[in-house]
Formats: structure tokens, sequence, C-alpha cells
């Protein structure tokens, strides 16, 4: 049996190499050995392990694709996680946006109102003025009287 066993592994090795050669010997002492009527045995043998094999690694590849998918799971959820919290920091600054634009408006507006104000008020004031200046002048006295009027105007200040 350790003979057996031996040839099914080196055919079976020799298949996944696709190494025409080795499985060309393998046959040959299989049938000097045992017979052309067991040849079965060795076709038989090889590709039920190939196929057991087949089984196993298939296994191991579902198993490794549902670890990767269970992976992929928590990086989706860990993904929605940071987008909601994005979502809300993007609402807390457009709600801190509009606030800023809000006052901004208001500010501007009480500078208008509040410029409007100084423009009325430096109207209202200019007016004034152009009424002080509007007042009549004096007329001047005669050449001839104007040292006495100079003179008196010093004494009474």
């Amino acid at each position: 049996m350790l003979l057996k066993n031996h040839l099914i592994e080196v055919f079976k090795q020799a298949s996944l190499e696709n190494n025409l050669l080795l499985k060309e010997n393998v046959v040959l002492k299989w049938v000097h050995r045992f017979g052309i009527d067991s040849l079965n045995d060795l076709l038989i043998h090889s590709s039920l392990q190939k196929e057991n094999q087949r089984a196993e690694g298939n296994q191991e590849q579902i198993s490794l694709i549902d670890e990767v998918h269970e992976e992929n799971q928590e990086h989706i959820s860990l993904i929605d996680e940071v987008h909601e919290e994005n979502q809300e920091q993007i609402k807390l600054e457009l709600s801190k946006t509009f606030e800023n634009i809000e006052e901004t408006k208001w500010e501007s507006y009480g500078l208008e109102t509040s410029s409007s104000n100084e423009i009325s008020s430096k109207n209202q004031n200019s007016n004034k003025i152009n009424q002080f200046t509007e007042t009549p002048k004096l007329p001047l006295p005669y050449i001839k009287n104007l040292r006495k009027w100079i003179n008196n105007d010093k004494k009474a200040s």
C-alpha cells in the first residue's frame, strides 16, 4: 500500500504541474507493478483526491470570502458612521454660516442706518453753520472812524 499511495501522490503532483513525462513514468510503474486492470484505481484515486482538494480549497475560499465580506460590512458601517458625523458637522457649519450672514445683514443695515443718520445730522449741522454765516454783517464804519471803532472794540473785550 505504501507504493500505491506514493505513486498516487506523485501522479497527482504531476497533474497539478502539467508534467506529462512524470505522469507517463508513474503510469508505466503502476501498470508494471499492479497490472493494467488496476490503472483505473490510480486515475480514480487521483481524480477523487483532486476533487477533495478542490472542495477543501473551495471551502477555504468560501470561508475567506465570508471573512472579507464581514470586514467589508464593518468598513461600510464605519464609513456610514463617519458620513453621518460629517453630515452633522456640515449642518452645524451651515447654521453658523447662516447666523453669520444674518448678523452681517443686521450690522450692515445698522451701518446704513447710522451712516444715513450721520449724513442727515451733517446736513443739519451744515444748515446751522450756513445760518450762522448768513447772518447780516454789520457795515464797517468809515475809514475816518475806523481807529476809533477798533479802539472801542478792544476796550469792550
